[in-house]
């Protein structure tokens, strides 16, 4: 399938500027949003021979639970604290489920999943209608190969609907799955909040063309979280010890470095209590904001940490922070006339 036009992803930039500025941010951080930390803002003016201009906004998505693991509801931007590199840095914005969020949903067709193909329709046809109207999801499938069913749209009975035509069959292939839903969430929606749903058995019997450390990458260069929807899936003793070996991904470790979780169904008792479960979770993430010290745009890696202010206790044992562990430092690039 082929990408969307760039008069598309012009509109989907505008509506997140009118969405920034309607929430009071300042105009400069809202031209910085249009492109969250991934490329810089670029600028031409006529009869200049070169010129740049560099916005380098971070956005930071965290779930904050207690010490009994629930959802720590009414924080303001005054608790939290946001470390790079060990540096502190001043937080400058702080919202709650008010920017759009792309969805890239990545359901796995492999044989052992199908005893839960009908109930995850009606699951996801229900949960997804919980989403605000702006936010869009996209659809993969996969076994053996990767397939891209919906394109990223509004319209969430679109998605669901598509799940009456599925027939499952063939390998578990996460690694190639994973990989191509964060390209093509950095690709598409590069004025949005950014969110993969894997709903699978996580037991990868097939390692694809991509390796876990590419799949981390793609997903921290898409500035994605990984959520994955655990179903208990009909794998045979020697399938899930052939998941354990090199080659293929751990969901579980790339959920937590992501800013991600696992809900596992086993343990929430059904496949509509995950999705559910999951989809509000999405709804109870902070997004913090900030402009790094550390101006040099060197592609690199820089490790993140959010925590609490001091009073609200020791983090690990009194709470515990879910956000993403760093990002990567898109190089500037000089635009040249």
């Amino acid at each position: 399938m082929k990408s969307r036009s760039a008069n598309s992803l012009l509109v989907r930039r505008l509506l997140a500027v009118a969405l920034a500025l309607a929430l009071g941010w300042p105009a400069a951080s809202v031209l910085a949003l249009t492109w969250t930390a991934v490329p810089p803002l670029r600028a031409q003016q006529e009869n200049a021979g070169r010129i740049r201009v560099d916005v380098n906004l971070v956005l930071v998505e965290a779930t904050v639970k207690d010490k009994a693991g629930r959802i720590m509801d009414g924080l303001t931007q005054k608790d939290f604290q946001l470390l790079e590199d060990r540096v502190p840095q001043t937080i400058t914005h702080f919202s709650r489920d008010q920017l759009p969020l792309a969805v890239a949903l990545v359901v796995d067709l492999s044989s052992s999943i199908e005893p839960f193909l009908r109930p995850l329709h009606y699951a996801t046809q229900t949960a997804l209608r919980t989403l605000k109207p702006e936010d869009e999801v996209a659809l993969f499938t996969f076994s053996e190969r990767v397939d891209r069913a919906v394109e990223l749209t509004k319209d969430k009975r679109a998605v669901s609907d598509r799940f009456e035509f599925f027939t499952t069959g063939g390998s578990t292939n996460i690694n190639d799955a994973l990989y191509e839903a964060a390209r093509y969430l950095a690709e598409e929606a590069p004025a949005a909040r950014r969110v993969v749903i894997l709903v699978s058995d996580n037991v990868p019997t097939d390692a694809g063309r991509v390796t876990p450390k590419q799949d981390e990458d793609a997903l921290l260069e898409a500035d994605s979280a990984l959520y994955s929807v655990k179903i208990p899936g009909r794998n045979p003793p020697e399938a899930r010890m052939a998941a354990k070996l090199g080659g293929k991904v751990n969901v579980e470790k790339l959920a937590e470095q992501t800013g991600g979780e696992v809900f596992d169904v086993e343990k929430v008792g059904s496949l509509y209590l995950a999705i559910q479960a999951l989809i509000e979770r999405l709804k109870t993430r902070y997004t913090l904001g900030y402009t790094p010290a550390n101006t040099v745009r060197d592609g690199r890696f820089h490790n993140l940490s959010v925590q609490l202010a001091p009073g609200r206790g020791n983090p690990g044992k009194d709470y515990t922070v879910l956000a993403k562990r760093g990002y990567f430092a898109t190089p500037s690039r000089t635009s040249s006339r």
